[in-house]
């Protein structure tokens, strides 16, 4: 009985092992007819067994894996990529503990062009919104190419582009570990038969430039991602609300860059959310002293302190962001807003008074700090349709302000404007 056990359990061996080789000649044979799914199926049936198989069909199966789950993620099935690059690395992996080599260096030549395929399918995913599944791709791309580091760059890209932070938040803190600059040059010619500017590799225009088909060379220095980087690590972190993390972010990304004022606003603006109104108030003046010419940014201070409830300097900032630009219709939106704001504050008082000699003269006194508020706002706004006599905005507030103060001729004036 011992021996027929043995004879038997050899004869299982010896079935199993033609099972694989079938199924794996199978595969070979779907593939060369171009039907990957196919050789999927024929791989499947062999993958129980192949741990148990030699060093060469194990190789072989997986180079065969390889070249389906490739051959599938050119035809966009989902996470085909990672399993293609997983089995060509087995492949590698095998043979190098076998000490042989068949399918390595073709294994090999396939990762290395599959890197173009993955950045190929990210191009396609972001132009479909699929900002993710695009990143996911050219991080991919980047750990089969490690010295292409811009590959991570892009990555980082898009993911902020579709709003995955923690995803890029590690693609940024990695950029920031390798020291990543991102700098380089683009090399520029005129066509000369179409006259546009194009760009092309440097080979490439020395010898176009040379036929004569091409003139005016010029080589453009594109400039460092480094502060890029840290700035957008600073502003992740305050996304995600990890407030003590974004603060040592923004110290970092100011010594990077200590004029940009978008980040000094940034910076004040958590100050505030912590109550730290001291430190808010320093990076204020300092945004201010930073750009004292530039109305977007007085405006954003102006918006900054009016959502903080710092009225007064939202005054101040919008009306030093229209003293730069005169036109400046958001700011004089903004300016008139605060107060009509102010003088609705004082309604709720107005209604709770009653009808005593005392109440009736605090009625009247509020009532005229009301209007008076309101007419403050209307000259703002007569003097930007000075110069924005058709801008819908501030017609229709001032049309709006008008009518609370009652003022029936004004108000007819403003809507004869808005064509109503």
């Amino acid at each position: 009985m011992k021996r027929k056990f043995i004879v038997l359990a050899a004869m299982s061996f010896t079935i199993a092992g033609f099972s694989q080789k079938s199924e794996i000649k199978a595969a070979d044979k779907a593939l060369r007819s171009g039907d990957e799914m196919a050789a999927k199926t024929a791989l499947e049936g062999a993958a129980s067994l192949i741990n148990g198989a030699d060093a060469k069909m194990q190789a072989q199966y997986f180079f065969l894996k390889g070249n389906a789950y490739a051959g599938l993620a050119k035809k966009g099935t989902e996470g085909a990529f990672d399993e293609a690059i997983t089995a060509y690395r087995k492949v590698v992996e095998v043979e190098e503990k076998s000490g042989k080599s068949k399918y390595s260096a073709d294994a090999k030549q396939k990762l290395a062009a599959m890197t173009a395929d993955l950045v190929n399918a990210a191009v396609e995913d972001n132009n479909n919104k699929r900002f993710k599944e695009g990143a996911e791709k050219l991080y991919l791309s980047y750990t089969l190419s490690p010295q292409d580091t811009v590959y991570l760059y892009y990555a980082a890209s898009s993911a902020v582009n579709g709003g995955h932070y923690e995803e890029a938040l590690t693609y940024y803190n990695e950029l920031k570990d390798l020291g990543y600059d991102g700098s380089g040059m683009v090399y520029k010619a005129t066509n000369v038969a179409t006259g546009e500017v194009e760009e092309m590799d440097r080979t490439q225009r020395e010898l176009m430039v040379k036929s004569g088909a091409y003139k005016d060379p010029e080589d453009e220095k594109t400039p460092s991602k480094t502060t890029e980087i840290v700035k957008n690590i600073a502003l992740i972190y305050t996304q995600l609300g990890q407030d003590e993390k974004a603060l040592e972010a923004y110290v970092d990304a100011r010594a990077k860059d200590p004029n940009d004022v978008n980040l000094i606003l940034n910076e004040a603006n958590l100050y505030y959310k912590l109550g730290d109104k001291d430190k808010f108030k320093v990076l204020m003046a300092e945004a201010a002293e930073v750009a004292p010419d530039n109305p977007d940014l007085f405006y954003n201070i102006g918006v900054i302190n009016m959502e903080q409830g710092n009225i007064e300097e939202a005054r101040d900032a919008y009306r030093r962001a229209i003293e730069i630009n005169p036109g400046y219709v958001n700011a004089q939106l903004n300016l008139s807003t605060t107060y009509v704001n102010e003088g609705n504050g004082l309604i709720d008082e107005m209604n709770s008074l009653g009808n005593s000699k005392k109440d009736i003269a605090r009625y009247d006194e509020l009532k005229q700090q009301k209007d008076d508020l309101f007419r403050d706002g209307a000259i703002i706004l007569e003097d930007a349709i000075k110069l924005n006599p058709d801008n819908q905005g501030i017609l229709t507030q001032l049309k709006n302000i008008y009518y609370s103060l009652g003022d029936n001729d004004n108000f007819l004036r403003i809507k004869k404007m808005l064509k109503e």
